[in-house]
């Protein structure tokens, strides 16, 4: 049985992955402050610094490392995302567990004029437009540097049984009447959880190393997708909603991302989210 150390148990992702992992890996997840799964498998963990990574990496001795953490906003967003990384990768090497990264579409421009147009597929360089974007690709660049690893450029996701963190905040905007303008022309491929978790979980004792689009096989722009979890959850609130397209350039628009690749070498089915919310119903 295979020892997975799954960094960022307390995400969204994380909190999937680690339930899922118990049964069929032996498994140690970290967490920053809370730790929402409260199993004895969890450990506290900064992995900005580099000794506590050390020593939970040593005393686990990890077969593979899963690492989701994260931060999109904040002072420390690129400390958590960089040098965390570079800690993570760092000990990976030195005790030679396969390391999985996670990592997201974001690192792409989004620009159809560009030269490197979307849909991206793996061979597509970086080409980010904020600094969330410029520290994963940072980071994808660290990772790189240990040869047993996997970068998982990834979407939006969702999940049918835990309300995934954009809706959340939807649905409590909509509670109190603030408005909502939901981009229309920002176009991604939203991934459901149990289908990116499956997928982490196939690579942990798959033979591919490098870089992998894995999402749902569904293009929807951003409005339609949250219209689409909206209505999952019955939010039927929705008076203060404006459809109209992003102008800000914070953020890239179209993401799409090229997945042959991962319908070839994975098992996992990457479903749309038409299929996953068929399925459920």
């Amino acid at each position: 049985m295979a020892r997975v150390l799954i960094t960022g148990g307390s995400s969204y992702l994380g909190r999937h992955l680690v339930p899922l992992a118990l049964q069929t890996h032996e498994v140690c997840y970290s967490y920053f402050q809370h730790d929402p799964l409260g199993l004895p498998q969890g450990k506290r963990l900064d992995v900005r610094q580099e000794t506590a990574v050390t020593h939970l990496i040593t005393q686990f001795q990890p077969d593979v490392i899963i690492h989701t953490v994260g931060s999109n906003r904040g002072e420390d967003m690129r400390a958590v995302i960089e040098t965390g990384t570079r800690h993570i990768t760092q000990v990976a090497s030195a005790t030679q567990a396969r390391l999985i990264h996670l990592s997201t579409d974001s690192i792409f421009n989004g620009r159809i004029d560009s030269p490197h147009p979307p849909p991206y597929d793996e061979s597509t360089p970086p080409s980010p437009v904020n600094e969330y974007g410029r520290a994963k690709a940072t980071a994808e660049t660290i990772v790189q540097q240990h040869p047993n690893h996997v970068i998982i450029r990834t979407s939006l996701i969702y999940g049918l049984h835990e309300m995934d963190h954009g809706t959340a905040w939807m649905v409590k905007a909509l509670q109190t009447h603030q408005p909502i303008t939901l981009f229309n022309n920002q176009v991604r491929n939203p991934v459901w959880v149990q289908t990116l978790s499956n997928a982490c979980l196939e690579l942990a004792d798959h033979p591919f190393n490098g870089i992998l689009n894995i999402a749902g096989n569904q293009i929807l722009t951003r409005a339609e997708f949250s219209l689409k979890m909206l209505d999952y959850w019955n939010v039927t609130q929705q008076g203060s909603i404006t459809i109209a397209p992003s102008q800000s350039g914070e953020w890239p628009l179209d993401c799409r991302l090229d997945l042959q690749l991962a319908h070839r070498i994975l098992h996992t089915p990457l479903l749309g989210v038409d299929e996953v919310l068929h399925n459920a119903s």
